[in-house]
């Protein structure tokens, strides 16, 4: 059961809950995600299980998708439906072009306040656990990136309604761009509905639902479902090493660089999957003129 499980975080759920549960359900010791939904919220979560929790860490810094429904004409303290109302606009009268225009000035590198419906951490609490306490607390401001913001619906009724779909770096908040787009419009508007589709390489529809967990876990099936450590780095380069070097690297020991067959593989690439015939035998770093194992996969 070492491997990654992608799943549907359901809404109403914490990721937290869904790990909770993944871990009662499969009998397992160790479950982590690798990148928090809130409660509010939908859509994929990725989960490693067991040893694979050790490479979690690898797993974080990818950029995100999410397809999302903006109403206009209210804001509310958390910049979702489940927030008090900070805003209500008496009319509301703004056209598609308008929309495009305000979210064409979102696109890029933006600054962002995380929303309080947030899994952000301030004073040792997250944000949304201090919101239902009702205690304010302000987190520091951080830069994100927005790499594409599209339109793909316009609702022109009371109250007008977006359907739209962000590819955004990690760390960017839906709920917070809402309520930036609301105010750059002058009438306010919140996130009704929000859909995590992308993690990294990783989609919505390589995903499983709780109750299709549920079934497989019956049938003894689940193994098959799940993505070895190998196949969830892949976007790391990779070398082959030999069985001498692997007696090194698994006492986490150093190889000088002439010693090592790049096969194209550019030394400056950052983390490297050190690889056998059996698979990932390690992550390595090029250091001082040797190649060193910072995490070790696999025993002797």
């Amino acid at each position: 059961m070492d491997g990654i499980l992608l799943v549907v975080k359901p809404i109403g759920m914490t990721s937290f809950d869904v790990v909770s549960y993944i871990r009662r359900k499969l009998r397992l010791r160790k479950v982590g995600h690798t990148g928090t939904l809130d409660p509010g919220a939908s859509g994929i979560l990725v989960l490693c299980l067991e040893k694979a929790t050790r490479i979690a860490e690898f797993l974080l810094e990818k950029d995100k998708e999410y397809r999302f429904e903006m109403t206009l004409g209210k804001a509310t303290t958390t910049g979702d439906a489940y927030g008090d109302v900070t805003f209500q606009a008496e009319r509301v009268n703004i056209s598609e072009s308008q929309l495009r225009e305000v979210l064409g000035r979102f696109v890029g590198e933006i600054v962002q306040i995380p929303p309080m419906a947030s899994a952000v951490h301030v004073q040792g609490k997250r944000l949304y656990e201090l919101a239902r306490k009702g205690v304010e607390a302000t987190p520091p401001p951080r830069k994100v990136t927005i790499y594409r913001l599209e339109l793909l619906k316009f609702y022109p009724e009371d109250p007008p309604r977006a359907l739209l779909h962000i590819a955004c770096s990690k760390g960017t908040y839906v709920r917070r761009l809402c309520l930036d787009i609301g105010e750059a419009l002058g009438c306010g508007a919140y996130a009704s509905f929000m859909l995590r589709t992308r993690i990294g390489r990783f989609t919505l529809d390589q995903a499983l639902t709780l109750e299709e967990v549920d079934d497989l876990a019956a049938r003894g099936e689940i193994q098959d479902h799940l993505l070895s450590m190998d196949e969830a780095l892949l976007d790391l380069p990779a070398i082959q090493v030999s069985a001498a070097q692997r007696s090194l690297l698994i006492h986490g020991q150093p190889i000088p660089l002439w010693k090592v067959r790049w096969g194209g593989v550019d030394q400056e690439r950052g983390i490297i999957r050190l690889r056998d015939e059996r698979g990932l035998l390690a992550l390595a770093m090029v250091k001082q003129g040797y190649l060193r194992p910072i995490k070790v996969l696999r025993g002797p």
